[in-house]
């Protein structure tokens, strides 16, 4: 198998769908791939071979054997290719098979059914929802699911026989109100399967037949005048329609579509999918597919999606992509969006990949730094604070004021996180009077950021306010109406326990004291109230001095001012020459003035 002559096989293809092969010198597959056109697709292969990239050259260079199996349709390709990869792995192939494993949740299908989570799925068991790429999200959804309905969490087996002998006896989840009691006939099945019927629709995404039961009970409870049971039925209503509200992000009439983005580089692809039923996104997954030759973007995107919902068993009629599809799939249509509720789920679906693909970006970059620590750091505080960037500007507000007499508001620069001195600024209000932190803070937001978009300069990627709610509420309040709020990130640390606020959240969020990136909040808050309170106590000990001047006969509070901008100091002016002394004050009090100088200093002494 030395040798391989293509212009031999080349002309024998056959010009219909079909999947080929390729066998290098020891017969082992090294590719394997689909075509609509089996001789075009396997001929351009070995044509114009300059124009191909290093990847692809050398496939072709290794080739010594090329087979190929014919099909109907190019979708029958997609699927005989797919298992081919799976099951001969060539090494020039994208790795198609995903070792990871996802919960499902499972409703078992003996007496009086449970809510388990199984990893492996089993119809003999009962009935599986999912999979679910996040575990979390699926823990919060059974934990509503037990809230809503009393259903037993126990592994007894409880069929008629054994209940009616009283082999059973209730544990505490019946005594605490979380199951009524079927070990012990308690409650009919009849009456249970009501609310596994019910859990059933939620976990399928319809929401409204659950609710108008709540509703009817609610109703139902009114009239008898059992007012506290209708209360609980209210209360079951309003959480299951505030976990719909949290879950529904578009229009409700969605009611089964598959949304698939992807954005690719020359070496990788990123690939998010969302199930969403109902307007609810019932699942939610971003990954990365390693290219091995120059795949294009549609075959690849396509090979994704069949993987995906042959792995999600997903039957959605319809799938909304940013990439057209090569082959259209058997009941279901491809749709691009232009506008509409469709076009927003397209739209989160492609920010949630982008967002992937620059966190993998930041922390490739984070590694080749060679463990870098001001990068290290920034990463940790950009994860922290889920910020979409990486905050290499820093900008931190402080106000220093002494009941509310020579207030100064300061705000300090990092850059890298590292202190950019050059970049600090002081800012005296103009518009404030006494004590006032919140209008202080609405003042300095506003000058610094009005004048940086006038100038057209750099804006932080991060702000930070020293202070709690309501100096965060007056910063963004600034920010809102100078048309900024939403486009830079901003938190507010209060000191007491070190709490980071969020604009529009009243609870703080507490991030870890050893973190590295609350030490550089720290480390910005500190740096800010020394540089505020260090002018501060300058501005106070020269208008001190200002005071002590104008107690000197002849001197007001301009003449005053022009002698410490000048001399710094009343012992400097004392010991300055008369003549420097006369170029502020003139030839008349000059002498007079140094004079009174001099008393004032033996009192002192």
């Amino acid at each position: 198998m030395s040798h391989f002559d293509p212009k031999s096989i080349l002309p024998t293809l056959p010009e219909q769908p079909g999947v080929y092969r390729y066998f290098d010198e020891s017969d082992s597959i090294i590719y394997i791939g689909k075509a609509k056109n089996l001789k075009n697709r396997v001929s351009s292969y070995f044509t114009s071979i300059q124009n191909h990239n290093t990847k692809t050259r050398k496939l072709v260079q290794q080739i010594r054997k090329i087979e190929f199996t014919i099909v109907h349709s190019e979708f029958d390709a997609l699927l005989l290719e797919n298992t081919l990869i799976k099951q001969y792995q060539p090494k020039y192939n994208i790795l198609l098979r995903d070792d990871k494993t996802y919960p499902f949740i499972c409703l078992t299908n003996e007496n009086f059914p449970r809510l388990i989570t199984m990893r492996r799925i089993d119809h003999k068991i009962g009935t599986f929802f999912g999979p679910f790429a996040n575990p979390k999200a699926m823990n919060s959804l059974l934990e509503m699911l037990h809230q809503l309905y009393p259903i037993r969490t126990c592994s007894l087996a409880l069929k008629p026989g054994n209940i009616e002998q009283g082999k059973f006896k209730v544990c505490l989840e019946y005594h605490i109100g979380n199951c009524k009691g079927p070990c012990e006939g308690l409650q009919s099945e009849s009456d249970y399967l009501v609310y596994i019927d019910q859990i059933s629709n939620i976990l399928k995404g319809n929401y409204q037949k659950p609710k108008g039961l709540f509703i009817e009970r609610m109703q139902n409870a009114a009239a008898r005048l059992a007012f506290e049971e209708a209360q609980e039925w209210k209360e079951k209503w309003e959480l299951l329609e505030n976990f719909q509200a949290k879950s529904t992000v578009v229009n409700p009439a969605i009611h089964d579509v598959d949304v698939f983005t992807m954005v690719s580089d020359d070496q990788l692809a990123y690939i998010n999918f969302m199930k969403v039923i109902n307007g609810t996104i019932l699942q939610s997954q971003t990954w990365e597919v390693k290219k091995k030759l120059n795949e294009d973007e549609a075959d690849l995107l396509t090979m994704m999606i069949w993987e995906k919902r042959d792995q999600f068993h997903s039957e959605a009629k319809e799938i909304l992509t940013n990439i057209p599809m090569t082959i259209e799939f058997k009941g279901a249509k491809n749709t691009i969006p232009q506008m509409g509720d469709k076009k927003k789920l397209l739209d989160m679906s492609l920010k949630n990949v982008l967002y992937f693909r620059k966190e993998k970006a930041d922390r490739k970059a984070a590694e080749e730094s060679g463990g870098d620590r001001k990068m290290r750091v920034m990463l940790t505080l950009k994860n922290d604070l889920r910020l979409t960037q990486l905050p290499k500007r820093i900008e931190c507000f402080d106000n220093s004021n002494l009941q509310g007499t020579n207030p100064v508001s300061a705000m300090v620069c990092f850059i890298q996180a590292t202190a950019a001195k050059k970049e600090y600024r002081l800012f005296t209000p103009r518009t404030v009077e006494g004590p006032d932190d919140f209008a202080t803070m609405h003042e300095v937001i506003t000058r610094r950021y009005t004048r940086l978009l006038e100038e057209e300069a750099e804006l932080p990627d991060l702000i930070i306010v020293d202070g709690g709610k309501g100096q965060l509420s007056a910063a963004c309040d600034a920010l809102k109406a100078i048309g900024l709020y939403g486009q830079i990130p901003i938190i507010g640390i209060a000191k007491r326990l070190e709490e980071i606020y969020f604009p529009e959240d009243s609870l703080p969020v507490y991030i870890d004291k050893k973190s590295e990136s609350l030490k550089l909040i720290q480390q910005l808050r500190d740096e800010a109230h020394r540089f505020g309170i260090t002018a501060h106590r300058n501005r106070r000990s020269k208008n001190f001095l200002v005071s002590q001047l104008e107690e000197l006969e002849g001197i007001g509070k301009l003449t005053a001012q022009k002698l410490l901008k000048h001399f710094g100091t009343i012992r400097q002016m004392y010991e300055a020459p008369m003549d420097e002394l006369e170029k502020v004050v003139g030839k008349a009090k000059a002498p007079m003035l140094r004079s009174q100088i001099k008393i004032w200093l033996d009192e002192k002494a």
